[in-house]
């Protein structure tokens, strides 16, 4: 009778060569990926941006008209854009003055 506490078992030369070289090609996998992931990392240390980059200057309040709420603000190089409700609002950035009002369909 077997044994079932038995974990040896007889396993063909070329089964035996084939898991061999599936186990090298899982580990080269994992190599090929840590080296991957490693160099992802690294990229993205070296590209990112500065963060003492200077900022553009925003003004200190803009003066929008009564009973608009604002839903989004857009920063250009020189405007501010203030969508609200149906409509955007074009703000000069320097001074923070009125210059636009665009009504949407």
């Amino acid at each position: 009778m077997d044994d079932p506490t038995d974990k040896g078992f007889e396993m063909d030369p070329k089964e035996a060569a084939g898991l061999t070289l599936l186990r090298r090609l899982v580990t080269g996998l994992l190599g090929v990926m840590i080296v991957g992931f490693l160099v992802l990392i690294g990229l993205l240390v070296t590209r990112f941006p500065d963060f003492d980059a200077p900022t553009p200057d925003w003004p200190d309040t803009l003066a929008l008209p009564d009973g608009v709420e604002p839903e989004a603000v857009t920063r250009g190089s020189d405007w501010i854009a203030v969508v609200a409700g149906d409509e955007i609002l074009i703000f000069n950035a320097g001074t923070g003055a009125l210059q636009q009002r665009i009504t949407l369909d």
